[in-house]
């Protein structure tokens, strides 16, 4: 058992840990069939959005479950109904997208779409362990960290959801290649080729992991960190240099942004944007549609105006007395985030026992810390957002994106005097999987 996962052969042993902890969380999906389920959402979807005689996978009805029905009725047919733009355009366009060539292989009365989230789901699952163990060795050269903080990602409270047709594991997969390129993009010679365009690159990705999840709009904070490092250095030496070298994250930024910008576009132009068609109704004098109040807004956002019109999230808007539980089931994690980010952010090199910065062989190691700071700030802000702005309890699943915890509570686990507190996070971590997995198979909270 010390051989199959033993961090000398990480590849090997992440992949035996995979297949094993996906296996435990879909046996436990499977065997809440033997239960009915609390709500009839899922069947009642299967009923309406396929015909009445289709082949439901039975793993398809036991993981298509709250938000994955939205993401799978606007896979199938588009965006129909306003509040499904608060669901990131990024997975039902995926999914569509590799079902169409797949549909002329299975019969027409069969549920393809939620088993292709699904296997999107592990295969981006996968990506985002083994880019993990890549970025933490590129940081850090230590083979022992890498390997806990990518086997950590594995059984990853988000449980279940990082398996069904939902948005974190595309989105973590994209994140985490993302940190990649742009760590390997700060080793680069500062003003080379190689380093503007793998930062550009990697702001591609997080543009892409913005149009699953909003809150991939944190990463911009790298780039934002990285045009003020450039413009320092600029201000220091009077040189042009570092000055040319601010256009690479500058444009990563966009793209970063972009993932945001594009859809609300889409929107706009869908619902406020003056056409033949509407003309009649209720368009202004100016050729905008009045029909949605959002389109007068200074920032017209269909996204901010659906998540304050049908869910109510807004700065301490759940902060009520019925939501104190969600608010305790949501406390470990939040606590974890917190602790861990300000541990990176004041002292990386605390954390990580050989030094964030032992991988730097051309001068950037000032610029790989400001990168691990810059990573843990991304990470309080989502936190913050959690406890004072979003539906707090999914900051457990949402939390499987960001890199600094996993380091964090790896280097708990290599230190003999943190290594029982750090035992027991993974504890908890199986735990709340594990029982997560069963509630969430049969349709109950918390989601």
């Amino acid at each position: 058992m010390e051989q199959l996962f033993s961090p000398s052969r990480p590849t090997h042993s992440l992949t035996a840990l995979f297949v094993t902890w996906k296996g435990f969380l879909l046996a436990i999906a499977l065997a809440a069939a033997l239960a009915p389920d609390y709500d009839t959402s899922t069947s009642l979807f299967f009923e309406r959005v396929y015909s009445g005689n289709t082949t439901v996978p039975i793993l398809a009805a036991r993981l298509t479950r709250w938000d994955a029905l939205y993401f799978m009725h606007s896979t199938k047919n588009g965006y129909i109904y306003e509040q499904e733009w608060a669901f990131g355009l990024g997975l039902p366009t995926a999914i569509a997208a590799i079902s169409k060539p797949l549909s002329a292989l299975t019969p027409a009365n069969y549920a393809l779409e939620p088993i292709v989230g699904i296997i999107l789901a592990h295969l981006s699952h996968f990506i985002a362990v083994l880019s993990l163990h890549r970025l933490t060795v590129l940081l850090s050269d230590n083979s022992k960290l890498a390997f806990l903080s990518a086997a950590l990602h594995i059984i990853s409270p988000a449980g279940l959801f990082l398996s069904a047709p939902y948005n974190e594991s595309p989105f973590a997969c994209l994140s985490f290649i993302g940190n990649l390129l742009f760590a390997v993009g700060l080793q680069s010679k500062r003003g080379r080729v190689a380093q503007q365009v793998a930062v550009i690159t990697s702001g591609v990705f997080f543009g892409l992991a913005t149009t699953f999840r909003s809150n991939g709009l944190a990463s911009g904070l790298l780039f934002a960190v990285e045009v003020v490092n450039g413009l320092r250095l600029f201000a220091s030496s009077a040189r042009l240099g570092p000055l040319f070298s601010v256009a690479a994250p500058v444009l990563g930024g966009l793209c970063v942004a972009a993932g945001s910008v594009v859809p609300q576009t889409l929107a706009w132009m869908r619902y406020c944007r003056l056409t033949d068609a509407g003309a009649g109704a209720g368009a202004g004098a100016d050729g905008v549609s009045a029909s949605r109040p959002w389109c007068d807004n200074m920032v017209p956002s269909i996204y901010t105006f659906v998540q304050d019109h049908y869910w109510n999230v807004g700065f301490l808007r759940y902060w009520t007395l019925n939501q104190v539980p969600l608010f305790l089931l949501a406390s470990p994690m939040l606590a974890i985030l917190i602790t861990s980010g300000v541990a990176f952010a004041t002292n990386p090199q605390a954390i990580i026992p050989t030094g964030v910065t032992k991988g730097s062989s051309t001068g950037n190691e000032a610029s790989l810390t400001m990168f691990v700071r810059a990573l843990s700030g991304s990470q309080a802000v989502v936190a913050a957002l959690a406890l004072t702005t979003y539906h707090v309890q999914i900051i457990t699943r949402i939390s499987s994106g960001y890199p600094v915890w996993y380091w964090w509570v790896a280097s708990c686990l290599m230190d003999k005097k943190r290594q029982r507190f750090g035992a027991g996070i993974v504890v908890f971590m199986v735990m709340y999987a594990g029982i997560q997995g069963g509630l969430f198979a049969s349709f109950l909270p918390p989601a």
